[in-house]
């Protein structure tokens, strides 16, 4: 049995019935189309000619095709009904050769993919940062500001209602909103076009800017390390709180170490490396039917208790009951002293508001509050613990006023 290797990947041929919606920023837009399937391989068993399914399109690399069109399709995800990346998804317009893109950038991501592509970073040489960015190690810092450090992308809403609902005595009134830039990691989806979320909260003003950090590509701004990305959020695009979560379609195999969201740990380092203040936004569940995300999760306690070696503000939601009770021990278990690593900080953070904060989100942003399939009154811990880490954020961010 070889392992290591991947499987052979399934094209379809199709053809565009219909544009179901696009979103995000023109000429960087992504889409979801109604699609025919009108070839297939010989030996293929399913998505056979005459069947129609769902597929998704980046603007970036193809264009948006228009109904009529046919385009070639990779659907092995779609096939196997994986909610990672469960769509069919458009490799190219079989029809149309997209024009030559003026020359920019030499900064390849998706790197030796078929759908690479290159852009400008802002660490790449005679770009107008890449001064800033030059300073010897330990020259250019965050200075102390706050970063809130998750795993999953569905707490990204959540963080950013808690960072609004701060202000002293977390009442209305008071300063504005920080100013929050996302930094997208690659543990996830590489294109942040993909988010239909974060389409949302910029449009909402929730979001000043992106980033996208590693073989991620779409922010407003690209680096080529998280490290780089974490100043330019600060220094470039001005950050008062800077939140870093993957992309949309978090990995994990039953493992102890198997799950993308590890790399939490390796942000948290960075974070403190460069002189921020790391804050952890635990994830936490008292719905998920898997008893090793109940509580906190193990992604959670593995990420920050043993790859994470700087401290970080381990952000305690105050949950009542016995969910309450569990949190509480894993926290300490957490936050106590270690062998190996700075000790993290317990921070305890009240629940006053945050409900209200939560539900006013998607009437606010037109994002639907959903981790794992459930909302918010269906795993109602999973959002108070990110939006609690917002909170937290925003009171770091306002001291440094």
């Amino acid at each position: 049995m070889a392992l290591g290797y991947g499987e052979p990947m399934m094209w379809r041929d199709g053809e565009v019935l219909s544009v179901h919606r696009v979103w995000g920023r023109e000429g960087g837009r992504c889409a979801e189309l109604g699609v025919r399937v009108v070839a297939a391989p010989g030996n293929a068993t399913a998505l056979l000619p005459g069947q129609e399914c769902r597929a998704v399109v980046y603007e970036t690399l193809t264009g948006l095709p228009a109904g009529g069109e046919r385009v070639r399709l990779e659907v092995s995800a779609l096939d196997r009904g994986l909610g990672t990346g469960g769509h069919a998804m458009v490799l190219t317009r079989l029809d149309v050769l997209p024009e030559d893109p003026v020359p920019g950038g030499h900064l390849v991501k998706a790197r030796y993919m078929p759908d690479q592509l290159m852009v400008t970073g802002v660490d790449e040489q005679g770009t107008a940062h890449h001064g800033l960015l030059s300073a010897p190690v330990g020259g250019l810092t965050l200075g102390g500001a706050p970063v809130v450090v998750a795993d999953l992308h569905s707490s990204l809403p959540a963080v950013l209602a808690g960072i609004r609902s701060w202000s002293p005595g977390h009442g209305p009134g008071g300063p504005g909103p920080a100013r929050v830039v996302y930094v997208m990691t690659d543990g996830g989806a590489l294109p942040l076009p993909y988010s239909r979320a974060v389409a949302a909260l910029r449009d909402a003003g929730w979001l000043e800017a992106t980033v996208t950090a590693g073989q991620a590509w779409g922010g407003d701004v690209e680096a080529v390390s998280v490290h780089n990305a974490l100043l330019a959020a600060r220094h470039v695009l001005g950050a008062e709180v800077v939140v870093v979560i993957q992309g949309p379609g978090n990995l994990g195999t039953d493992t102890p170490w198997g799950f993308s969201g590890v790399a939490c740990g390796d942000v948290v380092n960075a974070v403190g490396v460069l002189g921020g203040r790391a804050v952890a936004c635990l994830r936490v569940s008292g719905a998920d039917p898997r008893g090793r995300h109940r509580g906190v999760s193990h992604h959670s306690m593995t990420a920050l208790g043993r790859v994470a070696l700087a401290g970080a503000d381990v952000v305690v939601p105050a949950l009542p009951g016995a969910l309450g009770e569990q949190v509480d021990r894993q926290a300490a278990q957490l936050c106590a002293p270690r062998a190996l690593g700075e000790s993290h900080r317990r921070v305890d953070v009240p629940l006053e508001g945050l409900r209200e904060a939560l539900e006013a989100v998607e009437e606010r942003t037109g994002v639907r509050l959903s981790t794992m399939g459930r909302g918010l009154a269906q795993d109602e811990a999973a959002f108070l613990a990110a939006a609690a880490a917002g909170r937290h954020a925003a009171e770091l961010a306002a001291r440094l006023r």
